[in-house]
């Protein structure tokens, strides 16, 4: 009775698991037995999924055990195989860290015994609710990525549908901006991650990822357009030791260098990354040709793993990033060298000012830089109660630094037009925090529940001084216009032709760099009016989540049942329940899935500037200064949205190679998020909108490996229509109609991705072909319809006098044949016939048709292709290997815009061809 024991006493063996993982990945474990029921050693275990591309090995002990940990949620083909045996196979769910079984009981082999592994259709389809992507390392490896400094972001971008490419690492998930939230490791992250905001983490320290787009499940909140679950690498039972050195060099003289090492035992294991690079172009500028554009960034994380007893695994996760770049300069910003002072003869680029201030001294070009350091540390510590049930404590603490320098020259900020204020910024945001969950799974049931506390401390400092002459000049000229003189500081100065100017704030006064004459005693200046104006703003942000969801498997129907309840207390308090619920059907004989899902989710504020954009309308500096361009609509603080989002999709495997996934989308919210900016500065800051409505499709098809060859598309459609009022935050309410596209709308987009490797240890090609419709741009000038460009902006003549040349140059405008430069405009005197008017970069819609909501201006279509061609193992080591690796984004070097005088964001270009050489040493 050998075959029942052993079995018994495998069940004894595994009763308390030994395994350690974070919060989003499992495990898969078992015993490879004859059938007799002793046990294989040495037997050959290899768990993948052909989609994600997810893959690894294990080999069984002396007791034909094998196991496989920190495995990411996901659906997996199992394969045993040992000489002289028939190969088994299983298909397992990785759904919850309670570990999962996959015993295997192998025949001996026969002379016609015929072996096939290659998996059947039914791999490729997940009996899911929700619609997700799963992406592992070995595709993202291959994939051609757009930027160093932000390839999580540009993965995510490249490899999910739904999602609109925006400048700078920022993509708009779903059609809401930035509504984007990170789940590493199971640790809650809902701030910004472009890298303009925050660092992110490094894509050499992630296992795989996994793409929430359909209706959130109860464990996540804040910000869930696009839930990002990370599971990040490990050295638990990485014997011997595994890493690799890499070296790469590219274009705008951008070195790099990276090390990573994964080694461990059995009950401990520690995996550490640490790279850095430097570049002439480090951020997404408003020219093609980068101006004042270099930056560096350095990467350090680690994870560590111990498990002191068999029911008790201890994580902790530790991660530091520094960041200094500058901010690109425009043509306009790079040669801001002339203020118009009191000998200066016009406002503007003169060259009788011969590059002085009103000090008289030389001003040079804009110069202004930021920092940003980004700390985090996150224990974990994982229990398991009972075979069915596992206990998960957690903690975390992540700190943003940003600092934001100005020019040393306060007067190089100034550009005509577009900012009047200099601005430095030192601000930081700390997220203290703590989670826990149980897990429980028993027959048809797979539950979880838990609560999630965190404590968000914003802190704001920003200086501001006004530094254009004509923002608040105390004198008008005989016609009206601006005088400059600098000597003048008070109205009642204005003698002879001049006349009060009846706009002047005494209290901006205080703060005008560009006046040097006396104040008047009465004029309450808190501070010498030669400075800067320090606000402070300050908020503690705390928030508690419970949350309970259930997914029941009956039959061929799976159905999800989450209620999660959501406390939010900072500036604002509001509560708000949320049921989420879904269901998912399987056709088995056809490999299809159908599924339903709804959502009722807390739309919180973005925690960047918070405090400003909240408050500042009540502060009598910062509400005078917005008055100088786009006045306060609101002193109501920014509060709590909420939405009701549904889902309904077809996933359908054809044969077995190849899988479709669509899902349509509608989402309708109330007080809809969207971001303003101070000026054309980088301090930008929430604002709340009466509501949104967005409706849309996402569509993913998946080839797996083929002889080879792997690929797959993603493509979308998602509106993102927007309706006034704008209800609370400081900043620009657009001017138009009530109903509007919000500046990341999008009418379509795709990318397509080819992955082919020449033979198992030969040459790999990646090729990406990324297609955008056009995100809605800014204030372009058109004829007629909802132009707003001044009164010649009739149906016959478009008036782009509002705009300086290089603004012109930089959306492409042409009048007939004349193009502008960036020191000459279209036209002398800012009037074209709209017969001659155009532009090469952004699509203008036809005279008198122009609608904010049906019909409004774009970036034009672009095409980007990007290729990288590689070997893993130059000379075919087997200890030690060598890799070589050249990527190429923007093959074809198409100059094409990301947008232009975005209200968010303001213009930026794509990145032109840019060459990137790797070498790495790999042990």
């Amino acid at each position: 009775m050998r075959n029942p024991a052993i079995r018994i006493v495998s069940v004894l063996l595994f009763a308390v698991p030994a395994f350690a993982q974070s919060s989003n990945s499992g495990t898969v474990r078992g015993s490879i037995l004859d059938s007799s029921g002793g046990a294989i050693k040495g037997a050959a275990v290899k768990i993948e999924n052909p989609v994600s591309q997810y893959a690894r090995t294990a080999v069984s002990d002396d007791g034909g055990k094998f196991q496989f940990a920190n495995v990411p949620y996901n659906n997996y083909h199992v394969t045993a195989s040992a000489p002289n045996f028939q190969t088994g196979e299983q298909d397992v769910a990785v759904r919850t860290s309670i570990a999962v079984d996959a015993n295997f009981t192998l025949q001996v082999a026969t002379g016609s015994t015929s072996i096939n592994v290659s998996g059947e259709a039914s791999d490729l389809v997940e009996n899911v609710p929700d619609t997700h992507t799963d992406v592992d390392r070995g595709l993202f490896d291959k994939l051609p990525l757009e930027s160093q400094s932000s390839s999580l972001s540009s993965l995510v971008t490249l490899a999910t549908p739904g999602v609109a490419a925006d400048s700078n690492g920022l993509f708009h998930g779903l059609g809401d901006h930035a509504s984007n939230s990170f789940s590493l490791d199971g640790q809650p992250i809902t701030d910004q991650q472009s890298k303009v905001f925050s660092n992110q983490i490094p894509l050499d320290a992630v296992q795989s990822m996994e793409v929430i787009e359909g209706a959130p499940p109860a464990e996540y909140g804040d910000k869930t357009s696009v839930v990002i679950s990370v599971t990040t690498r490990s050295g638990l039972g990485v014997k011997p030791p595994h890493g690799e050195i890499t070296a790469s060099f590219g274009s705008f003289d951008t070195p790099g260098a990276g090390f990573n090492l994964a080694a461990g035992s059995a009950s401990v294991g520690n995996f550490v990354s640490i790279n850095g690079m430097n570049t002439h172009r480090f951020l997404d500028g408003p020219e093609f040709s980068a101006i004042h554009d270099r930056g560096n960034e350095e990467n350090l994380f680690d994870r560590l793993d111990f498990q002191p007893t068999q029911a008790d695994s201890l994580s902790l996760n530790f991660g530091f990033t520094r960041s200094w770049f500058q901010t690109p300069n425009s043509y306009d910003g790079q040669n801001a060298t002339a203020w118009s002072g009191p000998d200066c003869p016009l406002f503007g680029y003169s060259t009788a000012c011969n590059g002085l201030g009103p000090d008289g001294r030389p001003v040079g070009s804009t110069d202004q830089r930021s920092q940003i350091r980004t700390l985090n540390v996150a224990p974990s510590w994982t229990r398991v109660l009972s075979p069915k049930a596992v206990l998960t404590v957690a903690a975390f603490a992540r700190q943003d630094q940003y600092h934001y320098y100005p020019s040393a020259d306060p007067f190089a900020d100034l550009v005509p037009d577009l900012t009047l204020q200099s601005v430095g910024q030192h601000r930081t945001l700390t997220d203290l925090g703590a989670r826990a969950n149980i897990a429980y799974a028993n027959r048809i049931h797979n539950f979880k529940a838990g609560v999630v506390f965190s404590d968000t401390i914003v802190t704001e400092r920003d200086s501001i001084a006004l530094v254009d002459p004509t923002a608040n000049a105390p004198c008008l000229n005989a016609g009206g216009s601006p005088y400059l003189s600098a000597l003048l500081s008070d109205p009642a100065g204005c003698t002879g032709d001049l006349a009060p100017n009846p706009a002047f704030t005494p209290l901006l006064g205080c703060y005008d760099l560009t006046r040097t004459g006396s104040l008047p005693a009465s004029d309450g200046c808190p501070n010498s009016h030669s400075g800067y104006y320090p606000y402070f703003g300050h908020a503690n942000i705390r928030e508690l989540a419970l949350f309970a969801q259930d997914t029941i498997t009956a039959g061929r129907f799976t159905f999800n049942a989450g209620f999660r309840f959501d406390y939010y207390d900072g500036i604002v308090t509001q509560t708000q329940p949320e049921p989420r619920l879904g269901a998912a059907y399987n056709l088995k004989k056809t490999n299809t899935v159908l599924r339903i899902s709804y959502a009722r989710t807390m739309e919180t504020p973005f925690n960047e500037n918070l405090v400003l954009s909240s408050e500042g309308c009540n502060d009598p500096v910062i509400s005078a200064l917005m008055a100088t361009s786009t006045p306060c609509v609101s002193n109501a603080p920014l509060s709590p949205g909420w939405r009701n989002e549904f889902h309904a999709g077809l996933q359908q495997a054809f044969g077995k190679y190849f899988v479709f996934d669509g899902e349509y989308i509608w989402k309708y919210t109330h007080r809809a998020y969207d971001f303003s900016v101070l000026g054309n500065t980088p301090i930008t800051f929430p604002i709340e909108w009466d509501r949104s409505k967005i409706p849309g499709f996402a569509i993913r098809g998946s080839m797996p490996n083929f002889h080879g060859l792997s690929a797959y598309i993603v493509m979308s459609h998602v509106s993102a229509r927007f309706f006034e009022p704008q209800v609370s935050g400081i900043g620009a309410t657009p001017e138009g109609s009530s109903v509007f596209r919000i500046d990341h709308d999008e009418a379509f987009n795709q990318t397509t991705h080819l992955q082919y490797q020449f033979r198992k240890d030969g040459p790999w090609l990646g090729f990406n072909w990324r297609y955008d419709s056009g995100l809605v741009a800014g204030a372009v000038p058109c004829a007629g319809g909802n132009c707003g460009n001044g009164p010649n902006g009739d149906a016959s003549t478009v008036d782009v006098s509002g705009i300086t040349p290089d603004q012109q140059f930089e959306a492409g405008l042409f009048c007939g044949a004349v193009y502008a430069t960036p020191t000459s405009p279209i036209s002398p005197n800012g009037l074209c016939p709209a017969n001659l008017y155009g532009s090469k970069y952004i699509s203008i819609p036809a005279p008198g048709t122009e609608d904010d909501d049906h019909n409004p201006t774009r970036i034009a279509p672009r095409n980007l292709f990007d290729i990288a061609i590689g070997h893993d193992n130059l000379f075919h080591g087997d200890k030690f290997k060598w890799s070589a690796r050249l990527a190429v984004v923007n093959l074809t070097n198409d100059v094409a815009l990301y947008n232009f005088l975005s209200t968010f964001s303001g213009t930026h270009y794509v990145t032109p061809r840019a060459f990137t050489a790797t070498v790495g040493f790999h042990f």
